[in-house]
């Protein structure tokens, strides 16, 4: 995902707006992995793949997030692995 369309980008929960970018891998303007986070709602939403994965709760894979969570955990700050909505470990 390039970082200029988090200038775009808002919470499909809360319609909030700008959302907090922390990205794990990235090469220049690009995040291939990274969550953005709604400081509004305190939801989640994982890059993966260069693709932000931005749905409603209803139509999110659990598990999958929960394995993007648990494979990042020592690059996610301590407060999204704890106590982030949807889920969290």
């Amino acid at each position: 995902m390039n970082k200029s369309l988090m200038s775009i980008l808002a919470c499909p929960i809360d319609k909030h707006h700008p959302l907090d970018l922390i990205p794990i891998n990235e090469k220049e303007q690009v995040v291939s992995e990274g969550i953005i986070l709604c400081s509004k709602c305190n939801r989640f939403y994982p890059i993966m793949e260069e693709i932000p994965i931005m749905l409603p709760d209803e139509l999110r894979d659990k598990k999958h997030e929960i394995d993007f969570l648990k494979k990042y955990k020592d690059k996610i700050p301590e407060n999204i692995i704890t106590k982030t909505n949807p889920w969290h470990l």
